[in-house]
């Protein structure tokens, strides 16, 4: 676990010289345009021998796979990748982190809800700690947190990571935050291994990266609540069921 690491963010690049940034997409063409506008911006700030942003189009019905391919058009930094229709989030992450050239990998949302800014922390977690990745943690520090979900949400979220604990004997206080960073060599172990295409995969792969002995820190993120979210109620209950398909198919030797 980590505290504050803003002393630290010096070193935030020591090791992250080659990043692919991964955003999942469902109907996300009037959120996008911004979203990459400020990741470009950051990137612009870093010193990196490569960097690319892969969108990933999850059978989107509207127009977010023609805007992505414009924007890529002005900035060769932004290539879209397209999943056989609307396969759910986790299926659009497994595909995206196949699909890096990075030796590093964010995923984030496309509201970016985890400023990307936040990067700068999971970096220097990485960095010092010589982790194989680092996950963005709601939980850890509330303060942290500028505007909330509704409280049945956030209920729902807490107990999710009382039940999942239990089932899976993870130790992480936020598996949920949509916010994280892995090295190329942990994503090939954890895509490769994946079963769950819904709301529940990052369950899934922190488990596959705990049973293959992969080092995951969980860090303290700024966050804030986006409207539109794309998780529906049914959405949030299936997920309920994903850490028993996770031991379900830990049983079944899936992980090895």
């Amino acid at each position: 676990m980590f505290g504050s690491w803003g002393r630290k963010t010096i070193i935030k690049w020591a090791l992250l010289k080659s990043l692919t940034i991964v955003i999942p997409a469902y109907n996300e063409q009037n959120r996008l345009p911004a979203t990459l506008r400020t990741v470009l911006d950051y990137l612009d700030g870093q010193k990196l021998e490569f960097a690319e942003i892969v969108v990933v189009n999850d059978g989107s019905s509207d127009a977010t796979a023609d805007m992505v391919r414009e924007a890529a058009v002005t900035d060769s930094r932004i290539r879209l990748v397209e999943n056989p229709g609307n396969r759910g989030k986790g299926y659009a992450i497994r595909h995206g982190l196949t699909e890096a050239k990075g030796d590093w990998i964010l995923f984030t949302d496309a509201d970016l809800s985890a400023p990307i800014v936040e990067l700068d922390k999971l970096a220097a977690a990485v960095e010092a700690k010589r982790a194989d990745g680092a996950i963005g943690s709601r939980a850890l520090d509330r303060s942290l947190i500028g505007v909330h979900q509704s409280l049945f949400r956030e209920i729902s979220g807490r107990f999710f990571n009382f039940a999942m604990r239990l089932m899976t004997g993870l130790p992480y206080r936020d598996t949920q935050c949509g916010f994280k960073l892995i090295s190329r060599r942990a994503a090939s172990i954890v895509s490769t291994r994946q079963q769950i295409d819904g709301f529940g995969f990052d369950v899934e792969i922190l488990f596959i990266a705990k049973k293959h002995g992969l080092r995951i820190a969980e860090v303290p993120v700024r966050w804030n609540n986006v409207e539109g979210t794309k998780v529906s109620l049914m959405n949030g209950l299936a997920a309920f069921l994903d850490p028993l398909s996770v031991r379900r198919n830990d049983w079944r030797g899936l992980y090895k």
